[in-house]
């Protein structure tokens, strides 16, 4: 139930798409009679419009997510608040000046902040943040958590590059799904490879 509502935005945002592009005539007459005239040729305006409706859908489903997790009185993790804001953000100034351009940056945003942040909680504090939150969960040696903090690191600016790499070279419709299901999936792939290797250093029965 917690995964699906940390997904819900991206969820949202990839079915509002879909539903916007299945009437592209509607959708077009829509965004330009309540957010102004849209520039480009027709299928262009068609792709802007989708974007915009999927924008302003994100936007409404993060609204509901926090809402949502404080009405419930569970804690909201940092990285629930900075999504939140980049979709608030990014997402606001797509459907304000009309460019899908910030809403396709900000997951690459997204993934560099994390990166930042795991780097420097170790290169200007000193503290291991991916040790201090699955320490508990996890007893493996200190080295065993620099190594995944580097990894991870390296990973989150990985895909930063790879979206805005496919946001340049794609389709809209292609950079969606690619959000979607691609992000998603090279993310659930690595954290199962991670826990692969946590398992690897756990101490045995025999060690404790």
């Amino acid at each position: 139930m917690r995964l699906l509502l940390d997904l819900l935005p991206v969820v949202v945002f990839f079915g509002a798409f879909k539903i916007a592009r299945s009437f592209p005539d509607a959708t077009t007459a829509l965004v330009i009679t309540y957010f102004g005239s849209l520039e480009g040729a027709p299928d262009q305006q068609m792709e802007l419009s989708a974007v915009i409706v999927a924008s302003l859908s994100a936007i409404a489903a993060t609204a509901i997510q926090i809402t949502w997790l404080l009405l419930r009185r569970m804690p909201v993790k940092p990285s629930v608040w900075i999504s939140a804001g980049l979709i608030v953000v990014f997402g606001g100034l797509t459907v304000w000046l009309h460019n899908e351009w910030f809403i396709k940056w900000k997951p690459s945003i997204l993934y560099w902040i994390f990166a930042m942040v795991l780097a420097g909680g170790k290169w200007i504090w000193n503290r291991n943040l991916l040790g201090s939150l699955l320490s508990n969960e996890f007893n493996v040696p200190d080295a065993v958590w620099d190594r995944l903090l580097v990894a991870w690191t390296l990973f989150f600016l990985g895909l930063g590059a790879a979206n805005l790499a496919v946001a340049y070279t794609w389709s809209t419709e292609a950079w969606v799904n690619f959000k979607t299901f691609g992000l998603f999936g090279l993310t659930l792939g690595f954290s199962l490879l991670t826990a692969v290797y946590m398992t690897r250093h756990l101490p045995s029965e025999r060690d404790g």
